[in-house]
Order: C-alpha cells, then structure tokens, then sequence
C-alpha cells in the first residue's frame, strides 16, 4: 500500500516528556519513506481499527502497537445535578494530582517510548490544568463527609458537544457506583451549558471504564489504535 502523510511535531509532548515527537496523519502530501527520515526520538500514527491495509503497511515500517482506544457518546437530555458533586478548588489540587498519578499510571505514555513515571506525571499535570481551566475547563470531585477525596472528573466544551477529559475513583471508594455519578455529573454539566452530548475516549484495556460507559447508556461509536516508531535520535 502507498501511504503519504503529513507530519505534526508535537511540542508540548516533547518538552514535557524530554523525547521529541512528531504525529503523523494518513492522506497527507509527503511519501511514508521519506517522512520516516524526519528528524525526531519519537513517531505516533492513530488509526481506525477498520483500516487494515494501513495497520499492515505500518507494521512493515517497524511501528508497533502501543494502545486501542475507544470512542463513546453519551446522551444528555435526561440528567440531574448529583449530590456531593462540586467544582474542585486549587486548594485540592495536590490530592487530585497523586490520585491522577496513580491511577492513570499505565496508559500509551508507556516503556520502552517513555519513562516508566512518564504516564503518573502526565496525568497529575492533566488533572492540575483541568482544575485552573487550562485545557479542560473544569474539574468535578467527589468528597466524602470527611472531605476526604473519592473520585474525579474533568470536562471540556469542543464544537458543542462535552467531553469528559478523565474520569477516576480512588481505591477506597471503588464498588460504590460512585463512577457512574460522576459520569451523570458529566452529562448534567453538559446539559446545563446546552451542549448536545457527552464524548468519551478510553483504552481498549481498561474494561472496567468500557463496562461503565456501556452500562450507563453510552454508545460505541469507533475504535482505533496508536502505533509508534523510534525515529533516528535516541530516546
């Protein structure tokens, strides 16, 4: 299969992780063999699990898979405000960074790409940014009467539908029905600013998420897979 593709150098992800990389998207103007000699540590290629002539003509340039992702929506007609449910404050800041950090500590940002701490700090900066607005516009938490912090949620507004950025519950308050609150708290949130539905993106091998998401009345719109390849410079 001839493949041409455009190349994105990804700036943040490079300065944030220390590995310079670029994503590559198919379709574009520039031949496969020559992009390949783009100077970069690190190439990402996000593909729709249906396209199997591209995922075998990728793996014959030596990327790999590093993750599935799934797509879900969620609709937003029918929600309510749940209790016990609030907009998190910059005071709640470090718990949600640590709870991020280790619940999110697998994931694509994964050896032998990254650091082994590379996906924690990546996550805990996420949940930073999405409580002071920066890039997620907001975080939702979950207390219990102590104020001790159980579960999270952050969301943006894109092209007027909402969606969820990420959703996690601690240790201590799994099994309580707890995730899917937060996934109402999310819908409600979007329908209160008037947006259509509620998106969400989640690992093929976090079943626990995709039982949740289907269980509470997602639909399964596509799925897809992140393949990598090492570039010329060393990671």
């Amino acid at each position: 299969m001839s493949l041409h593709v455009n190349i994105h150098p990804l700036s943040w992800e490079s300065a944030f992780f220390g590995v310079e990389t670029v994503r590559l998207e198919a379709e574009g103007d520039t031949p496969l063999d020559q992009a390949l000699r783009h100077p970069c540590a690190l190439m990402q290629i996000k593909v729709a699990a249906s396209e199997t002539a591209l995922i075998d003509t990728l793996q014959q340039h030596q990327f790999q898979l590093a993750e599935g992702e799934a797509d879900l929506t969620l609709a937003v007609a029918q929600t309510e405000r749940q209790a016990g449910i609030r907009i998190a404050r910059e005071s709640q800041i470090v718990p949600l960074r640590d709870a991020a950090s280790a619940l999110f500590s697998q994931s694509r940002f994964r050896a032998p790409w990254y650091a082994p701490d590379a996906s924690g700090r990546f996550y805990a900066q996420w949940i930073e940014n999405a409580v002071r607005g920066s890039f997620d516009d907001q975080c939702l938490v979950a207390n219990d009467t102590a104020g001790q912090l159980q579960g999270f949620v952050s969301l943006r507004a894109v092209d007027g539908d909402a969606r969820v950025g990420l959703l996690g519950v601690l240790p201590h308050a799994q099994g309580q029905g707890l995730g899917q609150r937060l996934l109402l708290a999310a819908a409600d949130w979007a329908r209160v600013r008037q947006l259509n539905q509620l998106r969400i993106a989640t690992q093929l091998s976090n079943l626990t998420a995709m039982r949740l998401y289907l269980r509470s009345g997602a639909r399964l719109d596509s799925t897809a897979y992140w393949f990598y390849r090492k570039g010329h410079d060393s990671i």
